[in-house]
């Protein structure tokens, strides 16, 4: 008995749907007085903060980190949300991921795509609330890994 209970324990682990936590890393938002836009030096935004995307030395910030922003070859870069929780690219500066806001003919970078933060008439309006370029609002969720 006590090994069919260990078996169906090992199974269930084995098999189970692994579940990754991503991590809050601040809002990419072009408004400097919010505390957790990427644009406020002293809030999500500063250089000196360990999971901030503007952290050279960081693991979200960093050339070189393979879960950064700023690595052009990176795969595996933060994802951007909505207010909505809708799903909108990866912040990255690869322009050959297809889900790259710096891929110009990418779903989530091109300028004519209304899933895009580049479309002034899309997501990147700014006039909306969520909307990282809007000088005002809250702007879009970073989330790493």
């Amino acid at each position: 008995m006590k090994m069919a209970v260990g078996l169906a324990l090992t199974f269930s682990l084995l098999f189970s749907e692994v579940s990754y936590c991503q991590q809050y890393l601040g809002n990419l938002s072009s408004n400097p007085y919010h505390q957790n836009s990427t644009s406020n030096p002293n809030g999500a935004g500063s250089q000196y903060n360990a999971n901030s995307v503007n952290n050279p030395y960081g693991r979200y910030g960093s050339p070189y980190s393979s879960q950064s922003a700023a690595n052009p070859y990176t795969t595996n870069a933060p994802k951007l949300y909505d207010s909505q929780g809708n799903y909108r690219g990866k912040l990255s500066s690869n322009p050959y991921d297809p889900d790259s806001v710096s891929n110009p003919y990418g779903r989530y970078g091109s300028k004519y795509s209304p899933d895009s933060i580049n479309n002034p008439y899309g997501a990147g309006s700014p006039y909306r609330q969520d909307s990282p370029n809007n000088p005002y609002g809250g702007g879009m969720v970073i989330e790493g890994q």
